[in-house]
């Protein structure tokens, strides 16, 4: 299944005979909640999957977003009624850098039948494509996850990627900079890691063609020749250059991208790790 997917697809597939499930992952960095969102209104059937307490673990040693247990995320998406071998789309206020976090978890549980909704809620209304309110009660999916069909690297891989591949940082370029941090322990970013923000992914909320998402990931140093990972600020935008990678060819559902999960709130909270400001 091709990890993007177009709203013209999404709104045909949801008039067949076996709709997709749709998970709505709205959120922003400091809130309001994207719940508030979604009870205003969302796609037709789509279900409310919140990041902060259902994609992930309580914030700690793991950074602010760790992954998710196992069997807790299994739980979480089997009452979303994600079922196995059964296609899933997943959608965020826009660009798609929070709803990949869905896509990469559930690819990472081994299930590889996920779409992120190119230009998300944003374009979905844009077209006057229908909204409703109502909050659906799917009936109990059986996925079974079973993690690890995504790679994940702790800090020393991730610092070993830097010298000896590609470690693509994924925030914003002031934050790359060290210029500011709203968030984080400390400024600035692991050593040899190039700057990737998901900003540059997409063009009016619209992911870029993967011609286009080659050559940017080219201009910014990835050769086929270095393997190439991703970070971010917590672990959960790296997901959207992780789907980007893949898109571009460059990458292969087979061989995707690691994903540092801890990222950047993990590596600055530990005083012997070195910062780079730029």
């Amino acid at each position: 299944m091709h990890p993007l997917i177009s709203t013209e697809a999404l709104a045909s597939a949801l008039n067949g005979a076996e709709p997709p499930v749709v998970l709505d992952v709205r959120w922003r960095l400091g809130g309001p909640p994207g719940r508030q969102d979604y009870e205003v209104g969302h796609v037709p059937g789509a279900v409310y999957v919140d990041l902060d307490t259902e994609l992930s673990s309580a914030p700690g040693a793991g950074g602010r977003h760790p992954l998710p247990e196992p069997a807790a995320l299994q739980a979480v998406l089997r009452a979303a009624g994600v079922r196995e071998g059964h296609p899933v789309v997943a959608y965020d206020g826009g660009d798609g850098s929070v709803a990949a976090r869905a896509w990469w978890l559930l690819r990472w549980s081994g299930h590889s039948e996920v779409s992120v909704l190119d230009g998300g809620f944003a374009a979905w209304t844009a077209e006057g494509r229908p909204v409703n309110a109502e909050t659906p009660t799917p009936i109990p999916g059986d996925i079974v996850v079973r993690p690890g069909a995504m790679p994940v690297l702790d800090a020393d891989e991730a610092a070993a990627f830097a010298r000896e591949g590609t470690l693509l940082d994924a925030r914003a370029p002031e934050r790359y900079r060290g210029e500011t941090e709203p968030i984080d322990p400390r400024a600035g970013h692991i050593p040899g890691a190039l700057n990737a923000p998901t900003s540059g992914h997409t063009s009016d909320g619209r992911w870029l063609p993967a011609t286009a998402l080659a050559e940017r990931f080219q201009s910014i140093g990835v050769s086929p020749e270095r393997p190439v990972a991703a970070y971010c600020g917590s672990g959960v935008t790296a997901s959207s250059v992780v789907l980007a990678l893949e898109v571009a060819g460059i990458t292969t559902p087979d061989a995707p991208a690691p994903l540092y999960a801890g990222s950047w709130s993990q590596w600055s909270s530990d005083p012997t790790r070195p910062a780079d400001c730029v």
